[in-house]
């Protein structure tokens, strides 16, 4: 196809989007119907054949595999008492801190990323737990909210993270790079986020309640005891990836095994309790793998299309230097964000958006990382933050006040991808230092 038959392909892929999604059509069905449209209107491919091939390589890629283990290992530990302890374990440990317990809220999201690998289970399970202990001893609501909103999107970014397998499948990428680099933007955020809860609570110190009394450290060992096995857990699955002693497949299995006998020590092991996380993992791990399935029959249509090496060349001609297309594909993704979830903007964008970084001699891994953290930024960005949703339903606010609280850590996400930018190393140092292993 010449250039001009490739733009009009493409803005009528791109109506025929708008008009499923604005109709409620499921994103995999919108993304599978954009694919046949380009295929059997623009090209003289075979269509049927395509579409069953793509879809058939799409879904037995054995990175895959790893995806429904690590819902699964999160969906077992989801179910033991982990969130109950979790207040009792970290509390003590950070109440010398300025803001206090507010801090909880942000390790503790942390620490069910490790576990859950999403952004709404994490954002959640640890508002369940702290909100109603913060509302009592009478903390800023706005920070409370706020603290949970930017923490809950950890979930996308500490390993294992469940986006990042997909990213890894799309773009070819390895799954254990991509978990290693995640490592230090997590803490990096957990830093960003626990610096400005420090210096919100030293210039609003009358919005923090005093501190409760001291324990010693033996007496905050005991209160983390039951923190300490899935700590130990966590680490043992990255550190095998890590490591080069298990595929993240195979870590997951490791993982799998090593919650059951948690839950199982725990006493919240049972029959019914292990097929309600079977069939949670399931259900979830079917709807991930429909989406990137279909998102395959796109790409294969775009390609077809040369939609990606016409707008590559477009953008070469721009002569754009790689700061000046990563500012535009940052307001690209954020718009997106306001209207799609990140599993849906990552396979959606990525069979346009890849080879332009390619081109733009980018680094997958790096961009893997960046792509994530504005798909956090997406997790609390009206009108769909998923993020917002889940804090509104559980503090009885609208989604204005939720969102206002969220803005600061809007902004720490937006610094922090300045920082990735102006310091690539924070990406790149740990896959890089496994490469040489």
């Amino acid at each position: 196809m010449d250039q001009y038959s490739t733009l009009i392909a493409s803005g009528a892929l791109l109506v025929v989007l708008l008009v499923l999604l604005a109709s409620g059509v499921w994103v995999a069905i919108s993304l599978l119907a954009m694919g046949v449209v380009g295929l059997a209107v623009f090209t003289d491919a075979p269509v049927g054949s395509l579409i069953v091939s793509s879809m058939w390589d799409a879904s037995w890629g054995w990175p895959m595999t790893a995806l429904p283990l690590f819902i699964w290992m999160g969906e077992i530990l989801f179910r033991t008492r982990l969130s109950e302890d979790m207040f009792k374990g970290l509390g003590p440990w950070v109440s010398w801190l300025p803001g206090r317990l507010l801090h909880v809220n942000i390790l503790g999201c942390g620490i069910m990323a490790a576990v859950a690998g999403s952004s709404a289970v994490t954002c959640a399970t640890v508002a369940r737990m702290s909100l109603p202990e913060l509302k009592k001893r009478g903390y800023d609501e706005g920070m409370m909210i706020g603290t949970l909103a930017g923490s809950g999107t950890l979930g996308l970014m500490i390993p294992p993270s469940i986006i990042m397998i997909v990213y890894g499948v799309t773009a070819q990428q390895s799954v254990a790079r991509l978990f290693m680099a995640g490592i230090l933007p997590g803490l990096l955020l957990i830093a960003l986020f626990m610096g400005y809860v420090i210096v919100w609570s030293l210039l609003n110190p009358s919005k923090v309640p005093p501190r409760d009394p001291a324990l010693s450290f033996g007496a905050k060992l005991w209160n983390s005891r039951r923190l300490i096995p899935v700590g130990l857990l966590i680490a043992a699955v990255i550190g095998v990836i890590y490591g080069g002693l298990a595929t993240p497949t195979e870590a997951a299995t490791v993982g799998v095994v090593g919650a059951m006998v948690l839950a199982k020590l725990g006493g919240t092991l049972s029959l019914k309790s292990l097929g309600e996380s079977l069939m949670s993992a399931m259900k979830i791990s079917c709807m991930i793998s429909f989406i990137v399935a279909c998102a395959a029959v796109l790409s294969i249509s775009v390609g077809f299309l040369n939609i990606p090496q016409v707008l590559a060349a477009k953008v070469e001609s721009m002569a754009l230097s790689p700061y000046m297309l990563l500012a535009v594909l940052t307001a690209f993704f954020l718009v997106l964000g306001c209207f799609l979830e990140g599993i849906s903007i990552l396979v959606l964008s990525s069979a346009v958006i890849l080879p332009m970084v390619q081109a733009a001699g980018i680094d997958l891994i790096w961009f893997g990382i960046y792509i994530v953290i504005i798909i956090e930024i997406a997790q609390i960005t009206p009108p769909l933050g998923f993020n917002l949703f889940v804090l509104q339903s559980m503090t009885g606010r609208d989604i204005w006040q939720v969102t206002k609280a969220s803005i600061p850590f809007c902004l720490l996400l937006v610094i922090a991808i300045g920082l990735i930018t102006v310091f690539p190393g924070i990406v790149t140092y740990l896959p890089n230092l496994m490469s040489q292993r």
